[in-house]
């Protein structure tokens, strides 16, 4: 339930047609209180109807004052019925209003008032064939009735205050939780931009850059350079249309070109042969042997993008210098993954963006449940990650 349908629209117009009705009904019950009050009397004594009277137009007169000042207005209601019959149902709606707006202890005081109200002009002005014990019993069962009717009118504005409430903060906790997703699913996808797009760009200014140190190479090495990049940038606008496609909400049409399968262990070799075409040696040590099909494809695919963002950074910052790659563990253990790679050698041209890999792929390791560790020395870098390897 939302707050706007707890909250329901009023009609145009509805506040005087209420307001009309209550008049003519305050009107009305004043006429028939005054009649009972009288019906039992053979002469009805005409001061007492005159005082009668006059007070119960002055308790309607007053009544509208209640909004301003209710407990004042009801206890002045209740004196005024001590002396007319008339006043008693403005003092009843007073007491009403009362009721509705304060709390239970005034609301009970100012009931009991209006009863010692009625009881004082009953004492003073005794109704022929009334009891007065029976009398009494109406006046306290009716503002009692009222008090009651109150607390209960509290309770349901309570009740729908709370519910406007928790309908409000339920709405701000789903915005607070969409906002959160959307956040993630960007930051998630700008990793995989970042994953993907750095390993090809690299691998293009490292072929780019042979072709500009080697101008007069023999053209059949030049148009196989030129093959391997224009290779490498078709494939680097296929993998960010994939990327892409995770941003779109209709699942139709390109929903299988999305779906394509994520890299994993075994397209690790292919990562490797491509980093070598582009002029950077690369050793494999697999110690996995075997155990390596066993290899979970989460595992596999977090071991894919540590190796190409290593080896990203080794073309950035060791352009041309050997990287080693192992890769060790069992199952019921760990998977290790160690890259190496000098921390000297001549710079590529910078990628913009640099600086972001490591702290993205931390985060992606650390969402696997593994680790991330670098270390310097002996003149070589190196990028430690352990990953659990369930049995």
């Amino acid at each position: 339930m939302t707050p706007a349908a707890l909250a329901r629209p009023r009609r145009p117009g509805g506040g005087a047609l209420t307001l009309a009705t209550l008049a003519a009904g305050q009107v009305a019950m004043a006429v028939v209180t005054l009649q009972a009050e009288y019906a039992s009397f053979v002469r009805p004594p005409n001061l007492a109807v005159a005082v009668d009277v006059a007070a119960g137009i002055l308790s309607l007169v007053l009544l509208p004052l209640v909004r301003r000042a209710p407990v004042r207005l009801a206890l002045l209601q209740s004196l005024l019925v001590t002396v007319s019959a008339a006043a008693t149902p403005a003092a009843g709606t007073a007491e009403l209003w009362v009721a509705q707006r304060r709390r239970l202890p005034v609301a009970v005081a100012v009931g009991c008032a209006g009863v010692l109200g009625h009881v004082v002009r009953a004492s003073w002005r005794p109704v022929p064939d009334r009891p007065l014990g029976l009398w009494v019993l109406v006046i306290v069962v009716s503002y009692a009735a009222l008090v009651g009717w109150g607390a209960q009118t509290q309770a349901r504005r309570a009740l729908l205050s709370s519910l406007r409430d928790r309908a409000r903060r339920a709405e701000q906790e789903q915005a607070h939780r969409i906002d959160e997703a959307r956040r993630g699913e960007r930051t998630r996808i700008a990793r995989e931009m970042h994953d993907v797009l750095a390993h090809r760009l690299t691998l293009l200014a490292a072929y780019a850059g042979a072709l500009e140190f080697r101008p007069d190479a023999p053209p059949e090495e030049l148009a196989r350079a030129s093959g391997v990049v224009r290779a490498g940038a078709h494939e680097a606008l296929e993998e960010l249309r994939e990327v892409i496609g995770l941003l779109r909400d209709d699942p139709g049409a390109d929903g299988a070109e999305r779906d394509r399968p994520q890299p994993t262990l075994a397209d690790l070799p292919r990562l490797l042969d491509e980093t070598r075409a582009a002029g950077t040696p690369v050793a494999l040590r697999d110690r996995l042997g075997p155990a390596a099909a066993e290899v979970p494809d989460g595992a596999g695919r977090t071991v894919h993008r540590v190796v190409q963002e290593a080896l990203t950074n080794a073309r950035k910052h060791a352009s041309g210098r050997p990287v080693t790659v192992l890769l060790a563990g069992r199952p019921g253990k760990r998977l290790l993954v160690v890259v190496t790679n000098p921390v000297s050698g001549a710079a590529a041209e910078p990628v913009p963006g640099s600086g972001t890999g490591l702290v993205g792929l931390r985060e992606r390791v650390a969402l696997a449940g593994g680790s991330l560790d670098t270390r310097t020395g002996g003149g070589d870098f190196r990028l430690w990650v352990v990953l659990p390897w369930p049995r």
